[in-house]
């Protein structure tokens, strides 16, 4: 039944957003297509509920071409573990440095969210090219659907540094998983989002 609420409330709250939203989210696609060259939207895969993969969508916040710079960059990866993590990534255009600053980049996964593929609290999805590298207990993050913020994104985002730590507090939010949970973490995400510390 609790589930079931959850995902009423994904589909209420994506849906009411997409449709508010709907002018700034045009005003940020046109900035990203006037600051750089490519497409307003990344199609990122990832992999979701059970290690089912699908493409998520985020407003483009780095040089078209940052996929195959990636591999140039992987001996600076701040992040210990599968995933790429860099404090100053290279890659990310001036227009997008300001977007992650208030997560903006994030909003085109509301789409996810109303498609099911996502929820809006829940662990972050994992690239599928991460994915291939995780371990069992990594894959332990799956058992819930992923979602556009979580703990890690309130508490140590940008000081947590070993992977392992990202995934305990993925594990702490599933086990201790509520409602009242869901709605402390969206409104501590209110508050980053405002304060602009994002990266």
């Amino acid at each position: 039944m609790l589930r079931c609420t959850k995902r009423a409330f994904d589909i209420i709250i994506s849906s009411l957003l997409l449709v508010l939203l709907a002018p700034l989210l045009v005003g940020l696609a046109v900035g990203v297509k006037l600051s750089s060259r490519g497409p307003a939207l990344y199609k990122w895969k990832v992999v979701g509920l059970g290690g089912r993969p699908f493409t998520g969508y985020k407003f483009r916040s780095m040089h078209s071409d940052a996929d195959l710079k990636k591999r140039q960059l992987e001996s600076l990866n701040e992040m210990q573990g599968p995933v790429f993590k860099l404090r100053n990534d290279p890659r990310i255009t001036t227009f997008g440095a300001w977007l992650r600053r208030y997560s903006l980049d994030e909003l085109p996964q509301l789409y996810n969210v109303l498609k099911g593929d996502m929820s809006l609290v829940g662990p972050r999805p994992p690239l599928v090219t991460e994915y291939q590298r995780f371990t069992d207990f990594h894959k332990l993050k799956l058992m819930v659907k992923p979602g556009i913020t979580c703990l890690w994104q309130v508490n140590g985002r940008n000081s947590i540094s070993n992977f392992d730590d990202w995934v305990r507090l993925d594990l702490e939010y599933i086990h201790t998983w509520s409602l009242r949970l869901d709605f402390r973490i969206l409104l501590k995400t209110f508050a980053v989002v405002l304060a602009g510390t994002g990266r």
